[in-house]
């Protein structure tokens, strides 16, 4: 064995003995063998679809419902516009809204549906093989269909019920002046993203999984999530700058695209690491497979017309 595969022996045996290194590198090598990558991409793809009819529905309602407050619609559109740093401003500039009256608001509601249930069914599949749950366990049409939008329809009520006490929470922000009102503000919100992301999950693997082997993920999701909103206006706006500068209005498309592939790449981390942790998978090799099972000493190795014990 040369010497760069007996140093890479010697780090790969280090990690294996310190826990705090061996289960974040256990989670990554599964969340590469998943190909979980691929997976949050097709989220991502979905989400993009969907986005804009949510947005649009959104909208609509709050036209139809706060008609006579106006400062309260606004707020609640900022609130919703919020999960989009940098380029919720520009959303906000563009969007339209459907029609009030009852047709075009129905057809509206059910391409939404539509659109919304290509997420439910990529997530519910990435979640699948994070646990390794076979084809044949999966439920068929049309309870599959019915999974998948329950998933839509606790995401969707969550997303409007969160951005509606943040939005409460953020007023009350105003009166406990100083660092409270922020505090408080940001922990409500912390705690109904804990709570969604743990019925999404939930919801997700068809309750295969129990309530508590969730918990972690909901807990990692939900936090990265609220960091996210804080950092991902510097990395948004970054990376708008640069494709804007190339591809002009298409920039703002590219940015929704990475913000959302970036939103999906934390979701199944967070959800690999309840996978990891239940199931105790670490600590795990660096190396290949094919190096996993070679001999770790050249004096090991069978001789040539030796049969290997």
């Amino acid at each position: 064995m040369n010497a760069i595969a007996k140093t890479a022996g010697t780090i790969d045996r280090f990690q294996q003995r310190w826990p705090f290194i061996a289960f974040p590198v256990a989670v990554w090598k599964k969340f590469n063998e998943d190909r979980a990558g691929n997976l949050a991409a097709l989220i991502a793809y979905y989400g993009f679809i969907a986005t804009f009819p949510l947005l649009l529905v959104f909208v609509t309602v709050l036209d139809i419902t706060l008609r006579n407050d106006p400062q309260l619609r606004a707020t609640l559109i900022n609130s919703a516009l919020a999960h989009y740093p940098v380029i919720g401003d520009t959303i906000r500039n563009n969007l339209g809204s459907v029609s009030s009256t009852g047709l075009p608001l129905a057809v509206g509601i059910v391409v939404l549906l539509l659109g919304a249930r290509g997420v439910a069914g990529a997530m519910s599949n990435a979640l699948y093989e994070v646990w390794g749950i076979r084809r044949e366990q999966r439920p068929g049409f049309p309870v599959s269909w019915l999974y998948e939008l329950a998933l839509v329809l606790a995401v969707g009520i969550g997303f409007v019920v969160t951005t509606a006490l943040s939005s409460v929470a953020a007023g009350a922000g105003h009166v406990l002046t100083g660092a409270g009102g922020q505090v408080l503000a940001v922990a409500v919100s912390l705690v109904l993203n804990v709570g969604s992301f743990w019925l999404a999950f939930r919801l997700a693997t068809t309750f295969k999984v129990p309530w508590h082997d969730l918990r972690y993920g909901a807990v990692i999701a939900a936090v990265v999530w609220q960091v996210l909103q804080v950092a991902g206006g510097y990395v948004i706006s970054h990376q708008l700058q640069r494709a804007s500068s190339l591809y002009g209005t298409f920039g703002v498309v590219l940015g929704l695209l990475a913000w959302l592939y970036l939103q999906a790449m934390v979701t199944l981390y967070a959800a690999e690491v309840d996978a990891v942790l239940v199931r105790r998978l670490w600590p795990r090799t660096l190396l290949s497979d094919s190096q996993e099972h070679e001999p770790q000493d050249e004096k090991e190795a069978p001789h040539h017309g030796q049969r290997a014990a």
